[in-house]
């Protein structure tokens, strides 16, 4: 029995690490200025897994310093939403490696904002995506938060 739970337990790790998201770009340590458009790619590997994308929330919280411990956590606080809503990732459309970090698997871009205000220059910013999807047959909730810091100009 002990063993059927671990095998289990395993094989819905190994199903939720297909169905996880990642920060394509902007690449961590970017540096951005107030006002500034930014373009936010969202990355999904290709699975054979069936899952419903709920939804994402991508935010921009500031951080007191140009430390990273200085960035608040963002299961506690997001800061501000720049976008919230549908994640539809495609495979692109460009051919083999042209993408701008040469993943080829499914994705979507999101252009947003850079608040003009609360960010301090020469201060750190946390940006980060919020993603939930119904994963398998089941389904069960995947909630996942992934993060990659801005420097501010």
């Amino acid at each position: 029995m002990k063993f059927f739970t671990a095998l289990v337990s395993l094989g819905l790790a190994a199903v939720a690490a297909a169905q996880s998201i990642a920060i394509g770009a902007p690449a961590d340590g970017t540096s951005v200025s107030a006002g500034q458009s930014l373009t936010v790619q969202v990355e999904r590997p290709d699975s054979l897994t069936g899952s419903t994308e709920v939804a994402i929330v991508i935010s921009v919280a500031p951080c007191s310093s140009s430390n990273i411990e200085s960035c608040p956590d963002p299961s506690g606080r997001l800061g501000s939403t720049l976008y919230s809503g549908s994640f539809d990732p495609e495979f692109p459309t460009s051919s083999p490696g042209s993408t701008a970090n040469g993943y080829n698997g499914p994705q979507q871009n999101y252009t947003v904002i850079i608040p003009s205000n609360g960010l301090t220059s020469g201060n750190l910013a946390l940006l980060s995506v919020v993603h939930l999807s119904l994963v398998g047959a089941g389904p069960y909730p995947l909630y996942e938060i992934k993060n990659v810091t801005l420097n501010i100009n």
